[in-house]
């Protein structure tokens, strides 16, 4: 096996604790000491480019690159973008027609410096996602009909599972990623975050024998099979976990510090 000399890490149920958005101590310090070592760090995270000012652990770790919206935006470690993919404007009216037939749907709309949504979240909306784990839509709301005239990277659809097929058929062009119950983030049919890491191996001169890549969710499993070493958290799913190469411990109980260890990245 080659020696690796990049890791790829997701951030919700990874690098940080669902709730509160801690990162484990373990995990700060397996990020050093990869760091010294040479390897070479990069985000791979659903996550839009303007949130992750909204997460102090992640800025305070040297990250060599970062793959955001699922893929579809990599940029270098100064957030210079050299690969962007929004999804395609020529489907956005059959998004905007989708929505009125589901008036009750509330869709989050992920541009670069900002989102909104469609409507108002409701009190039960609200519940199921902190039921799930996950933070409630809070954003601004607007006419949807913005993205008929702005880039948009992502959507998170607030719909459940079982509606996942139908939405991409009558929304051509664009596909469902989940790592949750409550929502789930909508991608150009053509990305992912396995299209962000070959982007990434590419700008780097990696192949993928020489990269590990963390992961927890449903949106996880492409990168983790395209890495030389998937590995899924404890928490992770078991889809998810039986995609993945070696399956650690939970993010809150060293997971990423005992991979780290296993695979020799790190030293005690």
């Amino acid at each position: 096996m080659a020696a690796i000399r990049a890791a790829f890490f997701d951030i919700d149920g990874t690098l940080l604790t669902f709730g509160d958005r801690r990162m484990p101590d373990s995990t700060a310090r397996a990020l050093a000491r990869m760091h010294q070592a040479g390897i070479l760090l990069f985000i791979s995270s659903g996550r839009p480019p303007f949130q992750l000012k909204q997460l102090p652990p992640i800025q305070a770790i040297p990250f060599d690159g970062y793959i955001l919206t699922n893929g579809q935006f990599c940029a270098d470690q100064a957030m210079n973008p050299f690969f962007v993919q929004p999804l395609p404007r020529e489907s956005m009216p059959a998004l905007l027609a989708w929505l009125d037939q589901h008036p009750d749907i509330v869709c989050t709309f992920a541009e670069e410096e900002g989102s909104y949504d469609n409507r108002p979240a409701t009190p039960a909306l609200n519940q199921h996602c902190l039921d799930c784990g996950v933070i409630p839509p809070h954003q601004n709301v607007e006419d949807p009909a913005r993205a008929l005239t702005h880039t948009t990277f992502q959507l998170s659809l607030y719909t459940p599972p079982e509606l996942d097929a139908a939405f991409c058929q009558a929304v051509p062009g664009c596909r469902a990623v989940r790592w949750n119950d409550a929502f789930a983030d909508i991608i150009p049919a053509n990305g992912g975050k396995a299209e962000g890491l070959a982007r990434m191996m590419a700008r780097f001169g990696l192949t993928p024998d020489q990269c590990i890549a963390f992961g927890d969710g449903g949106n996880d499993v492409d990168m983790l099979r395209t890495a030389g070493i998937g590995v899924a958290m404890g928490n992770a799913a078991p889809a998810v976990q039986a995609a993945a190469d070696y399956v650690t411990d939970a993010v809150d109980q060293d997971g990423i510090w005992n991979a780290a260890l296993h695979f020799g990245l790190i030293q005690e």
